[in-house]
């Protein structure tokens, strides 16, 4: 035990430490370490490209990633508005609260807010996106021809059919 305690003692005093590194090493590798250490630290080690590995091997090429076509439009950001929805529902939510304090009657809930990305139905009036706007509006369609009306209710369609053509000229035109 006590040679073991003094041969690892002895080794530690012959290690020398490498000045790009700082690792320590005997003095005959120390001379072959240190211009490798040095070198390896001055380039700069490229990303390791796992696709590139992966695909090594295999009959399958390279993929290359295709840019996104430069012709769809982006689509507005309605920002300023979503944040003006969210000040007034946190103003709402404090006059709630208040009015519960101080035992008066609730004051009346916000109006829903359109959102202008949705597609309005000229025929229900109600809105969707653009997806279940298509499928949705031929269903719809297909439903109000079908639709019957007993006699006193000619009124009422008539007004009906007003109102969809006034909104549906003005959900036709573009924003």
């Amino acid at each position: 035990i006590g040679y073991f305690k003094f041969s690892t003692a002895a080794r530690s005093q012959d290690l020398l430490p490498c000045e790009t590194c700082g690792r320590r090493f005997a003095c005959d590798a120390l001379l072959r370490h240190e211009p490798i250490c040095k070198k390896v630290l001055n380039k700069k080690r490229k990303p390791f490209n796992s696709l590139k590995q992966r695909l090594q091997g295999t009959d399958i090429p390279s993929v290359k990633k295709q840019p996104p076509p430069k012709n769809q439009l982006e689509k507005k950001s309605h920002w300023r508005q979503q944040h003006e929805d969210f000040i007034n529902a946190i103003q709402s939510a404090k006059q709630v609260t208040k009015a519960i304090k101080e035992g008066r009657p609730l004051p009346p809930p916000l109006p829903p807010t359109i959102n202008p990305d949705y597609i309005q139905c000229p025929y229900c009036l109600r809105r969707f996106n653009e997806a279940a706007a298509e499928r949705h509006i031929s269903f719809c369609k297909e439903q109000a021809t079908r639709r019957v009306f007993a006699p006193d209710q000619k009124a009422a369609k008539q007004a009906l059919v007003i109102l969809i053509a006034c909104t549906a000229s003005s959900a036709m035109k573009p924003r």
